[in-house]
């Protein structure tokens, strides 16, 4: 047998290993937790086409471009209101608005107008109760006759040196000036049928007297009643104080006596006397009756 030839044993060439491509970090891990691969992507959306006219630039694609801010416009202020038809421009307001003749021409308070008038008003009182004329008056104080005449009629403030100097021209103390101003006014007001019942001399013959108010200062008292006369009173005709009274008949009918005369009052009728002699209802011809008295006397 022939011998086989014998191969001489082939050697296997090394085989070179390619090196694996690098990825991200942040792709390979959304891989592991099953995120889509760049096949499964959406493709980006293409930019808007830029207008020919106005290309665009990085800095412009990449910022907005701000809007400058025009100035606030002012606010527009309110139309004065139109003047009522016939009304003129220059008509001066009225007194009670402001004082004519001074310099600033500003309002004035209703307040500061009451000092000003009861000044003047006293000013004048006095000058006429001498019997100076407002010339004579100028000359004694140098001021002028207009001012003086705007003091009276309470259009002006007087100074103190004015004042000062109307006193001694006068011949009165400065707080004299001061005198209508310093007054107190007093009023009474009642209502129907709240009259202050009072007891007086015919309140023995049933007569109902309710007082209606009573002045307070003053020389001279005023005392005003309303006198009832019902089915029990009885007639009283001897009354006598000092002083007047006027006698106004509301309701019924009654013979009045005063001095040695009768007179016979009604709705309407009235009746004024001296009352220091001896007057009252002599006879009661319609009752109820009633009347309203005031008695008028004198404090001294």
């Amino acid at each position: 047998m022939s011998k086989a030839r014998s191969r001489p044993p082939v050697k296997a060439k090394p085989v070179k290993a390619k090196p694996a491509k690098a990825q991200p970090a942040g792709a390979k891990a959304g891989r592991s937790a099953g995120a889509p691969g760049p096949a499964a992507r959406k493709p980006a959306k293409k930019p808007a086409p830029v207008s020919p006219a106005t290309p665009a630039t990085p800095a412009t694609a990449a910022a907005p471009q701000r809007r400058k801010r025009s100035p606030a416009a002012p606010e527009p202020r309110p139309a004065p209101a139109a003047a009522p038809r016939g009304a003129r421009d220059d008509a001066p307001p009225s007194p009670a608005d402001r004082i004519v003749g001074r310099s600033d021409d500003k309002p004035r308070r209703r307040e500061d107008l009451s000092l000003e008038v009861a000044i003047g008003r006293q000013v004048r009182t006095i000058r006429q109760s001498l019997g100076i004329t407002i010339t004579e008056l100028a000359r004694a104080t140098s001021l002028s006759v207009g001012m003086l005449s705007k003091l009276e009629n309470g259009q002006t403030s007087p100074s103190l040196t004015s004042l000062q100097s109307l006193a001694t021209a006068l011949n009165v103390p400065m707080t004299a000036l001061f005198a209508r101003f310093d007054e107190s006014r007093d009023a009474t007001f009642v209502r129907a049928g709240e009259g202050l019942p009072i007891e007086r001399r015919g309140s023995r013959a049933g007569h109902l007297y309710q007082l209606l108010g009573n002045s307070m200062r003053g020389e001279v008292r005023v005392e005003p009643f309303l006198i009832t006369l019902d089915e029990e009173a009885s007639t009283y005709p001897v009354f006598e104080h000092p002083g007047y009274e006027f006698i106004y008949m509301l309701q019924g009918r009654v013979i009045y006596r005063y001095a040695d005369r009768t007179y016979t009052l009604g709705p309407g009728d009235s009746l004024f006397f001296e009352s220091d002699a001896p007057h009252g209802p002599a006879e009661l011809l319609d009752l109820p009756a009633i009347y309203l008295s005031v008695i008028i006397s004198s404090r001294a």
